[in-house]
């Protein structure tokens, strides 16, 4: 498995298809997160930008090898196992990006709430936005997980679905990036630190559910 991961990792970095999302994601970030801004609320902003992120970089792994290339690894490691390392280096991707914001994001803000009346604490408030953009990656990958390659072949069909489940996995009550990103909020607001343990929990079992559907569906399609 590690020599799957490090062959799905080189294929990421030599294509240099993970520029366009890394770039997307910085601008997003020098445009909405400011020197000054209290800090909990801009590290929930830095968190909600990583799940759109992770769904693409999801399809950028699945999507890199040429079909002869996937069948050989297919063929050696078994398809779903070869499906399984590019999802893992898609959320590894992710979570190195989201780990990368919240430092940056955590030195340049403001530690107090939302009307800058309270003093938060600095460790507590990274961890917190750590965990919500763990939350986020994790939910972007489970949303590129069902929304590429093998389940969705067709571009037209299967970029509108990742937009659009990415959007829902955002703004929809009971989604754990949602409550984890709310928290953050409402942290802010009264200058407490939330810890969104229960929405990470949540985030580790809808994903590893997606991933292993996807792997599935992958060995059966490829038999």
């Amino acid at each position: 498995m590690i020599a799957l991961l490090r062959y799905q990792t080189a294929l990421l970095l030599r294509s240099q298809r993970w520029l366009p999302p890394f770039i997307l994601y910085a601008a997003f970030l020098a445009i909405g997160v400011q020197s000054g801004r209290p800090v909990l609320d801009s590290l929930g902003y830095s968190a909600a930008a990583v799940l759109p992120v992770a769904a693409w970089l999801v399809r950028i792994c699945a999507t890199n090898e040429p079909p002869a290339a996937r069948s050989c690894v297919g063929a050696a490691v078994g398809p779903g196992r070869a499906h399984l390392a590019c999802l893992a280096v898609a959320l590894g991707a992710a979570v190195l990006i989201g780990v990368a914001a919240t430092l940056v994001v955590t030195v340049i803000s403001d530690p107090t709430s939302t009307d800058h009346q309270k003093r938060v604490p600095v460790l507590a408030a990274a961890g917190a936005g750590l965990l919500a953009a763990l939350v986020c990656a994790l939910l972007g990958t489970a949303v590129g997980a069902l929304t590429t390659w093998p389940l969705l072949r067709s571009p037209g069909r299967a970029v509108p679905a990742m937009l659009l489940a990415a959007l829902l996995a955002l703004v929809v009550t009971g989604s754990p990036a949602h409550a984890a990103l709310t928290d953050l909020i409402t942290g802010s607001r009264a200058g407490t630190v939330p810890a969104p343990l229960l929405p990470l929990a949540a985030a580790v079992l809808l994903t590893a559910a997606a991933i292993a559907a996807a792997c599935v569906f992958t060995s059966r399609r490829s038999a």
